[in-house]
């Protein structure tokens, strides 16, 4: 019987070993896995080559991880915005390597690595620091560069629901590098908000089927959904805030 459920997020983190790369679901907060990004803090695995869209904000999630000092570098397309003081400071200190990659690049490499491409030719970055140092070719009277995937040891993502099998359907905005990373990682552990029986989960909705999926653990509804239905924002902190002048 086929069963990737796990009891707890400290069971599905136990084994990322010192040194891993590490790909982190989310666009900023959307679809960030923070309650498996707090299991990883209180595991300790360190020196990590963490790979997301962006460098963590606030304190928290991503940005809590950098701040205990366990990520070595990081692999991102957006590293600096108003709330990115973490990353900021680390990277000023010399503290942090910083890999920038353009979005559509990075989202690219990803889906590369998952599908077994060995390399691609893009338009983006070339004529650019971002090219140094690359293979460059001319393509039909247009400049590319040389990019090649980015592979990871394990990928922490974030689902709507998954059952035992691992299959997994997101909500909205939440999806975004989830399935292509989940496609690119050795491990992919995911934390969702329920586990369903086997049939419950309609087949068209599924986006990422469990082939690609190694550890599925329940962490219940966030604090800004009712029933899956967004009912309030948070702030900086993380805190829910009000929705008709109630607490979300």
């Amino acid at each position: 019987m086929i069963d990737k459920t796990v009891l707890d997020v400290a069971a599905a983190v136990a084994d990322i070993a010192d040194g891993s790369t590490v790909m982190i679901g989310g666009f900023g907060r959307a679809g960030q896995p923070v309650e498996l990004i707090d299991a990883l803090i209180a595991h300790g695995a360190r020196d990590l080559t963490v790979v997301n869209n962006n460098a963590g904000n606030g304190d928290t999630g991503l940005a809590a991880l950098l701040k205990a000092g366990q990520v070595r570098k990081m692999i991102c397309s957006f590293p600096r915005q108003s709330d990115s003081w973490v990353f900021d400071g680390l990277y000023r200190a010399g503290k942090i390597e910083l890999e920038l990659v353009p979005q559509g690049n990075l989202a690219e490499r990803i889906r590369a690595a998952g599908a077994g491409i060995g390399g691609f030719f893009t338009p983006t970055g070339f004529g650019t620091q971002l090219a140094e140092g690359k293979e460059t070719r001319r393509i039909d009277d247009r400049d590319y560069v040389l990019e090649y995937p980015i592979h990871a040891d394990v990928a922490l993502i974030s689902a709507r629901r998954a059952d035992r099998w691992g299959n997994l359907v997101y909500r909205e905005t939440a999806r975004n590098f989830g399935p292509i990373m989940a496609a690119a990682a050795k491990t992919t552990v995911v934390q969702v908000d329920e586990i369903v029986p086997l049939g419950d989960l309609d087949p068209e909705a599924v986006v990422t089927p469990g082939l690609y999926v190694d550890r599925v653990v329940a962490v219940g509804e966030r604090r800004w959904l009712h029933d899956g239905v967004f009912v309030g924002g948070v702030d900086i902190e993380g805190r829910p805030l009000a929705r008709n002048g109630a607490e979300a």
